[in-house]
């Protein structure tokens, strides 16, 4: 059993300590990854709360079969589509840390031209789209395990992040004619 495995057993035991040790751990990756869907920073850490707020009261529910990271960022992602469905909101443009950087080669184009070809492309995406590529190629989550976050099945997941590579290349290709 892992620390994380620990510190689970113990919030579901009643551990107001173990919890807030588990928040710790994952309080910023959480709001680094939200940071992907918008830009407005009160409504990322709103969603971030209510996340943790749902752990914290659901946490005899999460059996421990997937990660920990994979339960909170379904909450998180839960939690910004029920607001999205709610308020109507038109699909947000897609942000980037600031530190990310693009494994593509890119001779013909400096990094911030890149980066703001590569926001422009993935905010034209669905958001399950956008979701699925960011979770698997930028975040390092298996097909599994973006399938139970986003309750889809694993092909659909393979099919959609292959679907948006193609879109991705297309664009590429389009942006780099001359």
């Amino acid at each position: 059993m892992n620390d994380e495995q620990i510190l689970i057993q113990r919030t579901q035991q009643g551990s107001h300590a173990a919890f807030k040790r588990l928040y710790e751990l994952h309080v910023t990756p959480l709001f680094r990854f939200m940071r992907q869907f918008d830009r407005d920073s009160d409504q990322i850490e709103e969603w971030v709360q209510r996340a943790f707020i749902k752990a914290y009261t659901n946490i005899r529910q999460f059996e421990g079969t997937g990660k920990f990271s994979s339960w909170l960022f379904r909450l998180a992602l839960n939690e910004m589509k029920m607001d999205r469905r709610s308020a109507a909101i038109i699909p947000l443009e897609t942000v980037f840390d600031e530190d990310y950087s693009p494994e593509y080669d890119t001779n013909e184009y400096d990094h911030f031209e890149w980066h703001d070809l590569m926001k422009s492309w993935l905010s034209s995406l669905s958001d399950t789209k956008r979701m699925v590529f960011i979770l698997y190629e930028v975040e390092g989550y298996s097909h599994a395990e973006i399938a139970r976050m986003l309750g889809v099945g694993e092909s659909t997941s393979r099919t959609i992040l292959t679907r948006t590579k193609q879109f991705l290349q297309t664009q590429w290709k389009k942006a780099n004619e001359f």
